[in-house]
């Protein structure tokens, strides 16, 4: 409960500050337009978002890198390397919670518009798993390396290596420990206490690519895998079409393909809103009990267009354009 307080207080923080500093958004408001350079070619206007309250921080990691004429993928690595390295966040990277045995196990995965892709999971001890995911993708012909073997790729390609839990994690741990003994957690999922960190960007190129990493749900079973290193659940990129990411708890997400899904409702023809709501819809429509099914999409199409939906109120994502920066509050169903 102490660190669900310390959180609820650090993100509370954090969205009094951009509130602050930032104007309030429309969820699916066109946000990148295009213009036209002497030699006829057609240059876009770089943009990136993510999700939740610490994408402040990592749209501007990964903006160091699109507003110097970068590519989009090597601004979502940067970008989510920062909230990998916050001691302050409870779900991602070097300060996450760890499984109900004690262990802090890493997911990412990484995706460009060349449809190249890699990822890592039940990754242990290393401070950039998103990195890992990258080299993944690079130097093999592989998409997914997990558990004792993808901390050996790490250590062989010298990946920076970090102790975990962190020292108030590890008490918070043992506190918890006592009080549940052998019983195994049930999902609380909502905007408190799962802070994925997922990441979508178009670089002046009007190339998308997208990351995920997080440290998943805290005291989960030791071994458990969610969404955010699947390709097509927690990220799915179509350089065609656009991007998505998924956020909230990642067993309902993986049940639909839930990334995959948003991007091919876009190929159809649904805006990138339309398509992150219908993906939610399609989550609701596979469950009867809605307790703590939080769950939520952001999606950006190539035209620069962008949506977000989440089956409860409380989503939100952080976007980055040259003109614009600000907190954006998803939609969400209201049937209940």
């Amino acid at each position: 409960m102490a660190a669900l307080q310390r959180r609820t207080f650090f993100k509370l923080g954090l969205a009094g500050a951009a509130l602050s500093l930032f104007r309030p958004a429309k969820a699916g408001e066109i946000l990148s337009d295009y213009s036209s350079v002497e030699t006829g070619e057609t240059v876009f206007s770089p943009i990136v978002i993510s999700t939740w309250n610490h994408g402040i921080a990592a749209n501007a990691g990964a903006w160091e890198v699109l507003q110097n004429g970068g590519k989009s993928i090597d601004a979502v690595e940067k970008g989510v390397m920062v909230t990998e390295s916050d001691l302050t966040n409870r779900s991602v990277g070097i300060g996450g919670m760890p499984d109900r045995d004690g262990h802090v196990t890493l997911d990412a995965c990484i995706m460009d518009e060349k449809s190249r892709c890699g990822s890592v999971a039940f990754l242990e001890g290393i401070a950039h798993p998103i990195s890992v995911a990258r080299a993944v993708m690079d130097t093999t012909l592989h998409v997914m390396i997990v558990g004792a073997g993808a901390k050996k790729f790490a250590l062989d390609r010298g990946f920076e290596t970090i102790k975990t839990p962190i020292p108030e994690v590890k008490a918070e741990w043992k506190k918890w420990r006592k009080e549940h003994k052998d019983e195994y957690t049930k999902p609380e999922i909502n905007h408190e206490n799962h802070d994925t960190i997922g990441m979508l960007a178009m670089d002046k190129f009007g190339n998308i690519s997208g990351a995920c990493t997080t440290s998943g749900w805290a005291y989960k079973m030791h071994g458990r895998v969610g969404d955010s290193p699947i390709i097509g659940a927690g990220l799915f990129v179509d350089n065609e079409i656009g991007g998505a990411v998924a956020t909230g708890l990642g067993e309902a997400i993986i049940r639909i393909a839930g990334s995959h899904t948003v991007v091919e409702l876009m190929r159809q023809g649904f805006t990138p809103q339309e398509a992150c709501k219908m993906a939610v819809d399609r989550i609701l429509s596979k469950h009867t009990d809605l307790t703590n099914l939080q769950c939520c999409f952001l999606a950006i199409d190539k035209k620069g267009n962008v949506g977000s939906y989440s089956v409860y109120n409380g989503f939100n994502y952080a976007l980055k354009t040259a003109k614009a920066e600000k907190m954006v509050d998803a939609e969400f169903n209201r049937s209940w």
